[in-house]
């Protein structure tokens, strides 16, 4: 019942002094209103970053061509084309970790149906690409055997494609052009989101079997040698053998390359989703950071409130003479003025959370920056600004407490 006392007299000093209440609550809404922002948009960024990794898929290599090296310049990665079909196929039956090995070449392509046309990455792939990336079908069927071996004119269709051309059209069955050559819809790819390099849409991509890629719409980039291929993907059966298979797919390009033992590699073997990973280390170290400054602000806002019932116990120390000339203990009248200031930082804290809710939505709106709203975040938002309330507030309360009745009554 001292409890619920202590709440309604903490309540009625709030009501009566609305203005001063107001700038003690300012701080406090400031600095839980910051750090639920700041933590929005970092935990945001953190969620982008693994649904990246996620959508790569898992336990996967990146086995690229190597650069060419003349008069001291240095070309940029895959122009020496040494990556073949032959290679993929031995990465995958000769190294017993290894689930699929898919080789792709890319390109771009005009998609034309009927007065609509839309330019996009053309791929050409096996089905093992799609077992590599964790990647479904949506909608529809994947390449048989048979059409990848025949070259046979079929496409799947990424979910951003199907939107641009289509715009809710029957997809399945219908025929779309790459460039001039004709081209059956057989399928449509769940979605997979933006991508982690220069934030490419993953969905803005049409898939055609590999050999009908080299046959029909990119092959005239490398007449020279129609088993190149522009990358191999490499997925190992778990992620702590993916470490032993990329260095057994060195061993073994090695060997198939025939290079002597003195000579550089003419591929490159990366881990893609390890670079993403530092990515999202470094960006839950900036939320923490984030996180640390914006509650600097708490702080302020605590030294505010301290300050502002210090004054309010000065004003009322006659009330707090009274109080104790009826029978308060002074733990009485301590336990009043901890209730009054952790009323104050409640209700700041949760106006702060309305505000960093309200600020995270607008900045997300406005800048176009992924955030996540956590109730975690929220809750703990709660919990330190009672907690900025009773340290800050324990100064006045003790001062109160500590008045001598007769110089309490006496004081004008």
């Amino acid at each position: 019942m001292r409890v619920v006392e202590n709440l309604r007299i903490g309540l009625r000093a709030v009501r009566a002094n609305a203005l001063r209440s107001a700038l003690a609550m300012l701080g406090i809404i400031i600095g839980v209103g910051a750090v639920i922002a700041m933590t929005a948009i970092g935990y945001g960024a953190q969620k982008q970053v693994t649904d990246r990794i996620r959508s790569l898929g898992t336990n996967v290599a990146l086995v690229a061509p190597g650069s060419i090296n003349s008069n001291g310049v240095r070309s940029t990665m895959g122009a020496r084309l040494s990556l073949t079909e032959d290679d993929a196929n031995a990465i995958a039956s000769q190294l017993p970790d290894v689930v699929v090995a898919a080789p792709v070449i890319m390109g771009n392509g005009q998609l034309i149906y009927g007065n609509q046309n839309w330019a996009t990455i053309v791929g050409g792939i096996t089905p093992e690409y799609l077992v590599a990336r964790d990647w479904s079908v949506r909608e529809g069927r994947l390449f048989t055997t048979e059409e990848v071996t025949n070259a046979s004119k079929v496409v799947l269709l990424g979910a951003s494609v199907v939107k641009k051309l289509f715009d809710g059209k029957e997809v399945v069955g219908t025929i779309v052009r790459i460039g001039t050559v004709p081209f059956t819809v057989v399928g449509i790819l769940s979605e997979k989101g933006q991508a982690a390099a220069a934030g490419r849409d993953q969905d803005d991509v049409a898939f055609v079997p590999l050999s009908t890629a080299k046959l029909r719409v990119l092959g005239g980039r490398n007449p020279v040698n129609r088993q190149s291929v522009d990358l191999i993907l490499v997925k190992a059966r778990a992620e702590d053998a993916l470490p032993t298979v990329m260095r057994d797919i060195r061993v073994l390009l090695r060997q198939q390359h025939r290079l002597s033992p003195d000579a550089e590699d003419d591929f490159q073997v990366r881990e893609p989703a390890a670079a993403m990973e530092a990515q999202a280390a470094a960006t839950r170290t900036l939320t923490m950071l984030l996180a640390a400054i914006a509650s600097v602000s708490l702080i302020v806002g605590g030294i505010g409130i301290m300050n502002i019932m210090l004054v309010s116990v000065t004003e009322r120390t006659r009330e707090i003479g009274l109080r104790q000339a009826l029978g308060a203990r002074r733990r009485d009248i301590r336990n009043q003025f901890l209730a009054e200031v952790s009323l104050l930082c409640l209700l700041g804290g949760l106006v702060g959370i309305a505000m960093g809710v309200a600020s995270a939505a607008l900045i997300s709106n406005l800048a176009g920056w992924p955030i996540f709203l956590d109730a975690w975040a929220m809750s703990i938002g709660i919990v330190f600004a009672a907690a900025v309330g009773l340290v800050f507030g324990m100064f006045p309360a003790q001062k109160a407490a500590r008045m001598h009745i007769v110089d309490a009554l006496r004081y004008e």
